[in-house]
């Protein structure tokens, strides 16, 4: 059976480092006011001359050569996002010039948060048919650019990065065992950027009226959060006539800590089943499952063998899950 492999992973982040501190100067809040309600620490946050396919591309450049393939053998280039570099091209095409990818084909994917998995979903997809051989999927964002600076609500959770991996067609048991992907609209105001769209074009009302930021209603958010993820985690275990025992490794959207372990509970996963890096970059949207896989990867958490389940939600709503044997 073909099946779509990791075979590299990789992630890249602005240099410059806002904590909690930093943001007590900014705005009404405090270090233990934003930890205790969120488990974030500091965040990572472009400066000028970087943009989303700034790390898309760096991250990328890193998954490739774990992999040991070259940009000129990808046939599919995966980009979630919801900052992308500009409304149009998408910013898989800039990655792909960057990389000089010359025969990918390469889009994006606006699934917010879910993005990455969309995008994992997709490209297993193109692979499981025998229409892509070799596939880059990237979740990258700058979301520090859409967040309100005098919202002491949202400006402390969001960060910039991106992570990257290269999906490969082998035979045999390793690869993505399944994806599950899902939305519901009729929550999209609960979290969504009102302004620059066609609804509400750019001009001086949406600056004035501040509709250029992300709003979101973060208390019906965590509530929905955390029952469709603990869905979409029974979804894929289930597919694949496993529980959460079976799990080597748990890695969720990094959104919040109170919403992860809510979910490590439901689904009865231990500490040590359980990866969370979300202290160090906040909530990176898109980026932040990639990331925390590259993290993982690296420093050997996961092994060969291993079962690796995937989960997030995001604006749209969306939400999604993907089971790996490492």
């Amino acid at each position: 059976m073909i099946r779509a492999k990791i075979t590299g992973t990789g992630s890249a982040f602005p240099d410059k480092v806002l904590t909690n501190c930093d943001i007590e100067k900014l705005v009404d809040t405090s270090d233990d006011w934003i930890t205790s309600r969120t488990g974030i620490k500091e965040r990572r946050v472009a400066v000028e001359g970087e943009y989303t396919s700034t790390f898309a591309s760096r991250a990328a450049e890193n998954a490739l050569q774990m992999a040991g393939i070259t940009a000129a053998e990808i046939d599919l280039i995966i980009v979630g996002t919801i900052t992308p570099d500009f409304p149009f091209p998408a910013t898989a095409c800039l990655v792909q010039n960057n990389l000089k990818a010359s025969k990918a084909a390469a889009f994006d994917v606006a699934a917010a948060c879910s993005g990455f998995l969309y995008g994992l979903s997709v490209a297993d997809k193109f692979i499981k048919t025998g229409a892509a051989k070799k596939a880059l999927v990237i979740g990258a964002e700058v979301l520090t650019r859409i967040v309100d600076w005098d919202d002491r609500n949202t400006c402390c959770l969001f960060g910039d990065g991106a992570g990257a991996v290269v999906l490969e067609a082998v035979s045999g048991d390793a690869g993505i065992l399944s994806t599950h992907i899902h939305s519901d609209g009729t929550y999209w105001e609960l979290l969504h950027q009102p302004g620059c769209g066609s609804r509400n074009p750019a001009s001086q009302k949406t600056l004035d009226d501040k509709q250029i930021f992300l709003r979101m209603q973060g208390n019906e958010v965590f509530k929905l959060a955390v029952r469709a993820m603990e869905d979409a985690a029974h979804e894929a275990l289930a597919a694949n006539g496993m529980t959460a025992a079976d799990l080597n490794l748990f890695i969720p959207h990094q959104a919040n800590r109170r919403i992860i372990d809510a979910i490590g509970k439901r689904l009865g996963v231990s500490d040590e089943q359980l990866f969370v890096n979300l202290e160090r970059y906040g909530n990176t949207s898109a980026a932040s499952i990639p990331i925390a896989l590259d993290e993982a990867n690296r420093t050997g958490r996961i092994k060969s063998g291993d079962i690796v389940l995937f989960d997030a939600f995001g604006g749209g709503l969306t939400w999604a899950s993907a089971l790996v044997r490492w």
